[in-house]
């Protein structure tokens, strides 16, 4: 149904896709797997006309096809559905789904029958928002599934998948998958981009590997292991994916929070996080995870008792949070945490402005040197220190943000999806640092909706369930079974099914 052929891609004197050759047949799924950088993104947006080939041709159905803008992909039947959150934070859900291509009757634009139809398809996804309600005030992952609605509206030859469920878990990967395995049934052909492995294991009829913008090689879908899809794409021979636990015993509490309350989405939250321990926060989207950190840091309105190393502490504002020592990396690094459209220095410097810049004077040579030692110490791949934040992939970005954060030096870091997005190469690197951190003393705190995760680094995992802490697991009782029906079930039932667990 679609072939791509030598396809090639240069910025200047730089490539980025070097001759890449791929089909997609109908009602195949086809993974594409490779580290941050290594061309993924690059290849579906040449295929659905974001962006120009250098060289190489595209065949749809056997036909020559040369694609100038995204409207003639979709006319030939290709959609992409982005990796990146696009959609207008001002309008209504409905009237993202229906973006310049409005429904009308009479002349008039049809506001009712879109809100059903809205209403409809966002159901299909497990999506319950209100098509009324505007997406500046939809959580993120409910966004990515709008954003798949939008794409699904209409029929389609090809459907490409650029990191969906990235932002999603539990039930709304679920649905998703089936919806996949749903289009592949119809006869539609489905590329399928994803960092997380066992997805592409789960649908691939076929993947094929990219790496440093080059094909490796097209192999059958169960025909490699996990492990073997991460050597492919890396290289070389990876040892365990996340680091052994430290022997050191936990130390004095080093945060404790008493009945924090943000309203509307978190309620008399209490727990304690040790000196030298990594404090897992589970449960499903809308559990208040989020919201609840954004509060006790002073980024939402929130009430709390917060203790730091003993001593009561008085957090209004994110800047009072980082002068306490605590940092906090948020869950979405493009929107919240970086500046994309800014240079490295700048993005790395920015929360601990007074060391670099005293008085009026910039001392660029001080956020040169910090900017150089941030890149060997995390291992940010840079080909040179004036890019952008934009300009790095998903996993340097990330390592960014953590150094960015580091380089106030708190004593307790929060970390709120410290993998969303990024390769497993990059993931393995984050998960040691993280371990390094609460080795040196320090305590962390990771949210994340990946339960095998939270099970690999943390040492005991709370997990949250509408707003509330609905019980915590420890040592061998880390299993996704126990997290998941802590996370589902109430209370009570939930405690007494894991024998009595608090």
């Amino acid at each position: 149904m679609l072939r791509a052929e030598a396809l090639s891609k240069q910025y200047g004197p730089v490539t980025v896709l070097d001759d890449v050759t791929l089909d997609v047949h109908a009602g195949e799924i086809h993974a594409i797997i490779g580290e941050n950088g290594a061309g993924k993104s690059t290849l579906m947006r040449l295929i659905s006309g974001y962006v120009h080939p250098s060289s190489g041709h595209l065949f749809v159905d056997g036909e020559p096809m040369h694609f100038s803008t995204p409207h003639q992909a979709q006319d030939a039947g290709i959609v992409l559905v982005h990796q990146e959150i696009l959609l207008a934070e001002g309008l209504t859900v409905a009237e993202n789904l229906f973006l310049g291509r409005e429904l009308t009757r009479n002349g008039v634009v049809d506001d009712r029958t879109m809100r059903r139809i809205a209403a409809e398809k966002l159901g299909e996804l497990g999506c319950r928002v209100s098509p009324n309600a505007l997406v500046r005030d939809v959580a993120l992952a409910d966004r990515q599934l709008i954003q798949i609605g939008r794409a699904l509206l209409d029929a389609h030859k090809l459907v490409i998948f650029d990191e969906p469920t990235a932002v999603l878990t539990g039930d709304e990967v679920e649905r998703l998958l089936e919806i996949i395995l749903r289009l592949k049934a119809q006869g539609i052909g489905v590329l399928y981009i994803s960092h997380r492995l066992d997805e592409v294991q789960r649908l691939a009829d076929r993947l094929t590997v990219l790496r440093d913008g080059k094909m490796v090689g097209t192999y059958p879908g169960r025909s490699l292991s996990q492990m073997d899809m991460a050597e492919l794409m890396v290289g070389r021979e990876l040892t365990a994916l996340y680091p052994p636990r430290g022997n050191e015993a936990r130390g004095a509490p080093m945060l404790r929070v008493r009945n924090a309350t943000v309203p509307g989405y978190a309620e008399d939250i209490s727990f304690t996080v040790h000196k030298g321990e990594v404090l897992g926060f589970a449960g499903m989207i809308g559990a208040g995870r989020t919201e609840l950190f954004e509060g006790i840091v002073g980024l939402r309105p929130a009430h709390a008792s917060v203790e730091l190393d003993g001593a009561p502490v008085h957090i209004r504002s994110q800047r009072e949070a980082i002068d306490a020592g605590i940092g906090y990396l948020t869950e979405d690094r493009k929107a919240k945490g970086l500046l994309l459209q800014e240079r490295l220095a700048p993005n790395l410097t920015l929360s601990a402005l007074g060391r670099f810049h005293p008085g009026l004077a910039m001392n660029k040579r001080r956020e040169t040197d910090a900017l150089e030692g941030a890149i060997q110490s995390y291992d940010i791949r840079v080909k040179n220190l004036k890019v952008n934040a934009g300009q790095l992939s998903g996993g340097n970005q990330q390592k960014l943000l953590l150094a960015k954060v580091l380089l106030t030096n708190p004593s307790v870091v929060i970390i709120d999806e410290p993998t969303r997005g990024i390769d497993i190469a990059n993931k393995a690197q984050i998960y040691t640092f993280i371990r390094q951190l609460v080795g040196e003393g320090k305590a962390c705190i990771v949210i994340s909706s990946e339960m095998q995760e939270l099970i690999g680094i943390c040492d005991r995992i709370l997990v949250m369930r509408q707003g509330r802490i609905n019980g915590e697991v420890s040592g061998e009782a880390m299993t996704e079974s126990n997290i998941a029906l802590l996370a589902t079930a109430e209370a009570d039932v939930g405690r007494a099914a894991l024998g009595g667990l608090s």
